[in-house]
């Protein structure tokens, strides 16, 4: 029996939200979409591209769309991790250590240019990105839910940069990439004075308990045996290629299943199909992979991973 398309009460929330992205992202369609598909599953979103293309613009619209707090970091190469995480001062009143919570404690956390910053302080954001939670002089504190980190970083070719270690991109759901604006749309943008002016424009369309509830309701989407097979065998091909000198962990195969099971839920369905797999390969898997050094290629290392990973993703045959 074939399963019917079937759309959730809450469902339209996700597509009021993708409508509010869109009125201020122009020309970047597949970059909203992905966005949303790292909300709903739980992730957290590596937002990379050349300065100016928009990629604050995109973390703020979200944050604005959503009724949950928000904080802003510019990381920049002096700062500690207790400006990220917090600080226990001393209080004279009540003759003891009391936290003071830092900006990660929030639902949306924009992390603007996070490889301007020293590993020691990129470090300080792997506990909260995987466990949802930071200890503090030993003492474990509970972030808010939901939590969404949404990190924009510039080019590692480009001066002033420390790039990410492979444990702190494996905690990003995915990877995406804004470039420059197409003609048509980059003339939209003029005309339309898109930018910080338009973003006062965007009203929250959803709370927290909303996008909580849509978390929930994409772990249920079903998913076939034949596609769990299907992501595995992409999986261990990332693992044997001798292009690749690293693979994907297990952590990326869970990520991919949770990522898919959202893209179906934005398509109306509560069913995933081969498609929404395929379709996330690139985005999920791209950053957690590492050219071999002997792979030889005109294209940047990015570039290559991505390449690699269409041709392993080809080269698999689709279940029916």
């Amino acid at each position: 029996m074939v399963p019917t398309q079937v759309r959730s009460p809450i469902g339209a929330h996700a597509t009021a939200i993708e409508n509010a992205l869109r009125s201020i992202i122009r020309g970047n369609d597949e970059v909203v979409r992905l966005v949303l598909v790292a909300v709903l599953a739980r992730g957290h979103l590596l937002i990379e591209g050349v300065p100016g293309v928009g990629k604050t613009t995109l973390a703020h619209a979200l944050a604005r769309a959503l009724d949950c707090t928000f904080q802003r970091l510019q990381f920049t190469s002096d700062m500690l991790p207790s400006d990220v995480l917090g600080i226990s001062v001393y209080s004279a009143i009540e003759q003891q250590f009391e936290f003071k919570a830092g900006p990660v404690f929030t639902n949306v956390l924009l992390a603007d240019e996070i490889n301007r910053t020293t590993p020691k302080t990129q470090s300080s954001l792997l506990e909260a990105m995987n466990e949802g939670q930071v200890t503090v002089d030993g003492q474990s504190h509970p972030l808010p839910r939901p939590f969404l980190v949404v990190a924009t970083q510039n080019p590692v070719e480009h001066h002033g940069t420390y790039p990410l270690p492979e444990s702190q991109l494996d905690r990003f759901l995915m990877r995406v990439s804004m470039g420059y604006p197409q003609a048509g749309s980059e003339r939209e943008i003029l005309r339309s004075e898109a930018g910080a002016a338009r973003l006062d424009e965007v009203k929250p369309v959803a709370t927290a308990a909303d996008v909580t509830a849509m978390q929930e309701e994409v772990t249920h989407v079903k998913v076939d045996d034949s596609l769990v097979d299907y992501a595995l065998e992409i999986v261990r091909r990332t693992r044997e290629l001798d292009s690749l000198s690293l693979g994907v962990s297990p952590r990326g195969s869970i990520m991919l299943y949770r990522a898919a099971q959202a893209m179906a839920f934005l398509d109306g369905r509560m069913f995933a199909t081969p498609a929404d797999f395929k379709s996330l390969v690139v985005p999920v898997f791209s950053h957690r992979v590492v050219v071999n050094a002997r792979y030889s290629s005109t294209l940047k290392k990015a570039e290559q991973a991505e390449t690699i990973l269409r041709d392993i993703a080809q080269s698999i045959a689709v279940p029916v």
